[in-house]
C-alpha cells in the first residue's frame, strides 16, 4: 500500500511558478515509476509528466521546456517545477505511481494522491 499526499497548489498570476510536491509512505517509493496528471473541470484527466526510478522523464508537449519532473528517492518526495505557468495550466494536479518505469496513460497507474488546486489568473 501506497499513500501520496499532494501540496504546493495556490493561485499564480499568468507567467509566474510554482512547485508541486508529493510526498510517498512505504518503503517501495523508490521501486515505482511516479507521474504527475492533471484535471480542468469538465475535462478528461490527462498526462503531464513521468520519472521512473532511476530519472528517465517524460512530458507532455503542452509542458514541455516549461515544466521540469524530479524525485528525491531518500525523501520518498516527487516533484514538479512549473514555470511560465498560462491559464491553461489550471486544474487540480494528482501525481500517482506506477509500476512500469514511465507511462502516459492513466489506467497504468494504481496509486494516486487526493490533489492539489493549481490555478493561473490572466
Amino acid at each position: 500500500q501506497v499513500q501520496l499526499v499532494e501540496s504546493g497548489g495556490g493561485l499564480v498570476q499568468a507567467g509566474g511558478s510554482l512547485r508541486l510536491s508529493c510526498a510517498a509512505s512505504g518503503r517501495t517509493f523508490s521501486s515505482y515509476g511516479m507521474g504527475w496528471f492533471r484535471q480542468a473541470p469538465g475535462k478528461v484527466r490527462e498526462f503531464v509528466a513521468a520519472i521512473s526510478w532511476s530519472g528517465t522523464t517524460r512530458y507532455a508537449d503542452s509542458v514541455k521546456g516549461r515544466f521540469t519532473i524530479s524525485r528525491d528517492n531518500a525523501k520518498n518526495t516527487v516533484y514538479l517545477q512549473m514555470n511560465s505557468l498560462e491559464p491553461e495550466d489550471t486544474a487540480v494536479y494528482y501525481c500517482a505511481t506506477t509500476v512500469y518505469t514511465t507511462s502516459y496513460s492513466a489506467g497504468d497507474y494504481n496509486y494516486w494522491g487526493q490533489g492539489t488546486q493549481v490555478t493561473v489568473s490572466s
